[in-house]
């Protein structure tokens, strides 16, 4: 089966811990079915629900972070609310990532 790409959104102190190496997981609804193998596109997004963007003068584009995704636990176990999943983050060489 061929790997899915999610794109998420991330609340922005989210999104900086991960990028800075401090949170290498996720807790979402699982309303998409992830799975091991996938990929996440993780989309920076502020308080209000703006997604941040590449500095002026660049291209415009989103300030994304992609991950693949490793561990799972599915809810209904361990205290995680059913329909919930936590799965684990893990890089991908040549991972494309549009940070400035």
């Amino acid at each position: 089966m061929a790997e899915k790409i999610h794109t998420l959104k991330t609340a922005a102190t989210a999104w900086d811990a991960i990028k800075a190496g401090e949170k290498g997981f996720e807790v979402r609804r699982n309303d998409r079915f992830f799975q091991r193998g996938d990929i996440v596109r993780l989309r920076k997004m502020s308080e209000c629900g703006h997604y941040y963007a590449t500095p002026p003068g660049n291209t415009f584009g989103t300030l994304d972070l992609e991950f693949r995704i490793g561990w799972t636990l599915q809810g209904g176990q361990f205290g995680i609310e059913p329909g919930y999943v936590v799965f684990q983050l893990e890089s991908i060489p040549d991972a494309k990532a549009m940070i400035p």
